[in-house]
């Protein structure tokens, strides 16, 4: 089994770790934090792509967690894996590398599409990350603004009357402990009966499996709980397409959508997507001047694949001038 990783999930510790991506120019997280007082994070994206070797005991679900990487971010780098058996010897894509949601960079920001979550500690340094479970169909976890409204440390779950409908033998309460679906540790939010909170099943991380709540693995609901305070803004979106510049290169990250999601989870694909309008007009809105230096046949091959990384799609059109 891979030895755990016992760091803290931010873009300068990334950095650490082995570099699978090519060419992608070095955060400003890593440069210490020094530098990074003396002016706002302003990079697009955070940490960097990893792979590792899978041992004869490995599943995709055990090593993403090592990673802070979740179920779905883990099926859809590596397709062609049995997420149960990759098999010794096996190279494992290990998608630590995001771009930035399109979103205000305070406080927390949810991402559903990517099932991952951002928390904009301050101004000055990369945000942290963590991976998330949401909300399933029909009981999808809502889009918007709002704040932490207040924390419990060791939270009474209360199965709402819907879920007792659903399953009369649920108890009307279970209180902290081993039983406890809510774990050991929760921030409930302005959203009627929502939270993001810890879990009993880690399993469920990096899935769409709860009832509407955000879940956070065990040992990251204990960081988040001690990092945040009450009244702390949380932005929910949902972008599956996120493009950022980095560098003189433009990258495109796709992850599948919320509907897509239980069969890439499943099958490790996704049947035929063609881009579309609203897609094709993101991109070339984010490629700015150089859209003529698109990639297209390349750009709908990442869209279709859904690899939930950043690829590079085109250069700055000055610099494929100078290299003419």
């Amino acid at each position: 089994m891979l030895k755990k990783l016992t760091i803290l999930k931010t873009a300068s510790a990334a950095m650490a770790l082995v570099v699978l991506l090519v060419g992608v120019p070095i955060s400003a997280a890593a440069k210490g934090e020094a530098n990074s007082a003396k002016a706002k994070f302003s990079d697009p994206y955070i940490g960097q792509m990893q792979n590792v070797t899978a041992g004869y005991q490995d599943t995709l679900v055990h090593i993403g967690r090592e990673y802070g990487v979740g179920f779905v971010e883990m099926r859809a780098a590596n397709p062609m894996l049995d997420p149960w058996i990759p098999g010794a010897g096996a190279n494992i894509i290990i998608p630590t590398m995001n771009i930035l949601p399109d979103a205000p960079h305070e406080g927390v920001v949810i991402n559903l599409a990517e099932m991952r979550l951002y928390y904009y500690k301050t101004p000055f340094v990369a945000p942290i990350t963590f991976p998330i479970g949401i909300g399933r169909d029909g009981l999808r976890t809502p889009v918007g603004t709002t704040t932490v409204v207040r924390k419990k440390d060791g939270p009474t779950w209360t199965p709402t009357d819907r879920m007792r409908k659903e399953d009369p033998t649920l108890p009307v309460s279970v209180p902290p402990g081993s039983e406890n679906p809510m774990g050991t540790h929760a921030l409930y939010l302005g959203f009627p009966t929502i939270a993001i909170h810890g879990t009993n099943k880690p399993y469920g991380i990096g899935r769409r499996v709860s009832s509407g709540c955000i879940r956070m693995f065990p040992e990251d609901i204990t960081q988040m709980f001690a990092m945040v305070p009450v009244g702390t803004k949380v932005t929910v979106v949902d972008q599956p397409i996120k493009s950022a510049w980095i560098g003189n290169s433009l990258y495109l990250e796709v992850h599948p959508t919320q509907e897509q999601a239980t069969l890439m989870e499943r099958e490790g694909a996704i049947p035929d997507y063609q881009l579309s309008e609203k897609d094709l007009s993101y991109i070339m809105r984010v490629a700015g001047p150089s859209v003529e230096s698109l990639d297209w046949p390349k750009i709908r091959k990442v869209v279709k694949e859904r690899k939930g990384y950043p690829i590079k799609i085109a250069e700055k059109a000055d610099i494929k001038k100078a290299e003419r």
